[in-house]
């Protein structure tokens, strides 16, 4: 089992699905708690990402309970098949050119663009087999300043990119732009008034 094996005795070897090459594992989330550090992150072969995924994406997660062995050439073999890899990659968030596991998201800080801390993702939330925003938890200077409920959530869509030391996202706007877009107002709008404190 790939528990057995350090992160950094598998960075850069090869992953395969029997004969397919999958891609090359190039690193994890740095976390202190393990449960959020379920998946590694692998370069997508190309050919891989033009027929398996919805829209190509250079690096994706990989659950770490996938992989079977390692092969005696030093390869990763993993157990399941091209189609349950697809499956779960259509269980994540894409930002910029990288999917992500819901493990690999949440606890992350949420920043705007102008570097304001909102808060830290708490779950992510999910419409017809799709996720489409992030929980976030404010923090709670932010919350009192701005009046907010206990949770907000964040279009995926406004996610512009995440730094894997700081374990952050960042937005593309600033939180008062997000605030009056209509993607934040539709996702947000079972927050009643009265659940504000």
């Amino acid at each position: 089992m790939v528990e057995d094996y350090e992160i950094q005795e598998l960075i850069r070897r090869e992953v395969y699905v029997g004969e397919k090459l999958v891609g090359v594992i190039v690193g994890e989330r740095f976390h202190p708690r393990d449960e959020f550090v379920r998946s590694m992150r692998i370069e997508v072969d190309d050919d891989v990402a033009s027929e398996f995924m919805r829209k190509p994406a250079e690096c994706a997660p990989l659950s770490k309970d996938l992989v079977h062995s390692i092969r005696p050439d030093g390869c990763v073999k993993l157990s399941k098949s091209m189609r349950e890899l697809q499956r779960r990659w259509r269980n994540t968030v894409r930002i910029e050119d990288q999917l992500y596991a819901t493990d690999e998201l949440l606890d992350r800080a949420v920043l705007d663009n102008d570097g304001m801390d909102i808060g830290n993702v708490v779950d992510l939330v999910k419409i017809k087999r799709t996720y489409k925003g992030l929980l976030i938890k404010p923090h709670f200077m932010v919350r009192a300043r701005h009046n907010l409920p206990e949770t907000i959530v964040v279009p995926c869509g406004q996610l512009a990119r995440t730094t894997a030391r700081l374990d952050e996202v960042i937005l593309k706007c600033t939180f008062s732009r997000l605030r009056n877009l209509p993607s934040f107002l539709k996702l947000n709008e079972h927050l009643q008034d009265d659940e504000v404190e």
